[in-house]
């Protein structure tokens, strides 16, 4: 069932981006977003805050996250992201409005940004 459930959220966001939202977010089972750290709390709140079409910064991100001055760590968060796109670290960008790094590449971030 976690499997389907994935499936048809990633078939509704490259096909129906609109049905994204009312589709339940696969259940996640990685222990990277078990266990209480920093990241798992950046990757949580961009899941929850962040929407589709939106992009935040590093320092928002933070900011949201519940602490302002860790911009760097929430670059480190989104390196260690185990489920790209699904939670979608594509959405985080540069201060300067610029998209930053992406682990499938920039092409792909940039893409995805547009996509949305």
């Amino acid at each position: 069932e976690p499997l389907k459930q994935c499936t048809a959220w990633l078939h509704a966001y490259f096909c129906e981006p609109a049905r994204t939202a009312s589709l339940p977010v696969p259940a996640f089972h990685h222990p990277l977003l078990q266990r209480d750290s920093f990241t798992r709390q950046v990757l949580w709140t961009l899941l929850r805050d962040v929407k589709f079409g939106e992009a935040v910064s590093y320092k928002q991100l933070a900011e949201l996250a519940g602490n302002s001055r860790a911009a760097r760590a929430v670059g480190g968060a989104m390196r260690s992201n185990p489920i790209p796109i699904i939670i979608p670290c594509h959405r985080v960008i540069c201060s300067s409005g610029q998209t930053g790094n992406y682990g499938g590449g920039n092409l792909m971030k940039e893409w995805l940004l547009s996509h949305e």
